[in-house]
């Protein structure tokens, strides 16, 4: 099992702070698009929050309950009361940081440590913990994120007029969308065994692949947006339905009850409206090839459409601009999918040797029960 390091520490900390500007930068957005009157994007902002929050929430706790199976009720209700508050996530990070800091900065100082060793218990207890965080950031990112980011890019194409809460928001949401998935891909490689090391420049492909991707398809969504709302919301349903029939037929197996499958079911659905997403750590070469040429379809058929209905604007800077940031952001995302999926990722997920091996004890129940929900939790 890899290491949590020092600089593992300090990057939690950061995504810590980052998370707390992030809800400060909404809040402000929000009260500054309600002063000017604009009401209806001041309530969507809080409403992407607020239902981000509320999903996070729920997951956070079912996985507290899961991992706290017959253990002490009192505390449980206190998790509860606190996940009711929306703080859940805090007490996720108080956990990763007290053990992330006795692995990273108390364990260096004890030399000769066996495997056998309560600190590598910790260890494990770390990595999981900040797993668990970023799973959960997964889930913010699609679910608030990156809505936000297409409702900023919508009013600056629709409006015209430029503040600075505006770029504020916007630059938020690509240091929110690039840190979580980064952070992702690095707890994924320290969480499965017989994963490599995610090395700086497989970070950058990977971050780059996925960035422009989304930026590409949000630039269009935006499009298609501004020709129609009742269109775009159509579109946008239309690929959910598409999205969460796809996870239905992958009999996905996330969660205990079925109710919070169906959840799950319903979020991953979500967020295949804005990216690919591997759910069974299976092979996905022909599911994510068939993704994003369809993808490249509705892009091009988004432009096209533009050219007949109204060709007026075809003239406009403004849509010459969008238009090629568009096409360029597609195909410089698919170029780097194909290289990070050529050169760079990993392909085998868990031996299975690995997968089976029994641990005895309490301990080694939680160890089982996490390897496999994230196993079970694979984006790709």
């Amino acid at each position: 099992m890899m290491k949590f390091t020092k600089q593992n520490f300090f990057f939690l900390v950061g995504g810590m702070i980052i998370y707390v500007v992030d809800i400060g930068v909404d809040f402000w957005v929000a009260s500054r698009y309600f002063c000017q009157g604009q009401y209806s994007w001041s309530i969507l902002i809080l409403g992407f929050r607020g239902f981000s929050s509320i999903i996070t929430q729920i997951f956070s706790y079912e996985w507290f309950k899961n991992d706290w199976e017959g253990t002490d009720t009192g505390k449980l209700k206190l998790v509860f009361v606190v996940h009711l508050f929306h703080c859940g996530i805090f007490i996720r990070y108080w956990f990763a940081l007290k053990y992330g800091h006795q692995v990273a900065f108390k364990e260096t100082s004890s030399r000769g440590t066996s495997e056998a060793d309560p600190s590598n218990f910790i260890q494990k207890q770390a990595i999981d913990a900040v797993t668990d965080i970023n799973m959960l950031r997964v889930f913010k990112t699609f679910l608030e994120t990156t809505p936000q980011l297409f409702l900023q890019i919508y009013i600056l194409m629709e409006h015209g007029k430029t503040h600075f809460y505006q770029y504020a928001a916007i630059i938020m949401s690509f240091c929110g969308i690039s840190l979580s998935m980064v952070d992702y891909q690095i707890s994924l490689r320290k969480s499965l065994p017989e994963k490599d090391e995610f090395h700086v420049l497989s970070k950058f492909i990977y971050l780059f692949y996925k960035l422009l991707t989304i930026t590409s398809w949000i630039l269009s969504i935006s499009l298609i947006t501004l020709l129609s709302v009742r269109i775009s919301v159509i579109l946008l349903i239309f690929l959910w339905i598409c999205g969460f029939t796809w996870t239905l037929k992958q009999h996905t197996t996330f969660c205990k009850s079925k109710k919070m499958e169906y959840l799950y079911r319903t979020v991953v659905g979500i967020i295949l409206i804005f990216s690919f997403f591997n759910i069974k750590g299976r092979r996905t070469k022909v599911c994510i090839s068939i993704y994003y040429a369809t993808h490249t379809v509705v892009t091009l058929g988004i432009l096209f459409v533009y050219m007949f209905w109204r060709p007026s604007i075809i003239k406009e800077i403004c849509f010459t601009i969008v238009s090629i940031l568009t096409i360029s952001s597609l195909v410089l995302g698919i170029i780097f999918l194909v290289v990070y999926y050529s050169h760079f990722h990993p392909t085998t997920y868990c031996r299975p040797q690995a997968c089976s091996d029994e641990v005895d004890g309490v301990a080694g129940q939680r160890d089982r029960m996490k390897t496999g929900r994230f196993q079970n939790f694979l984006m790709q």
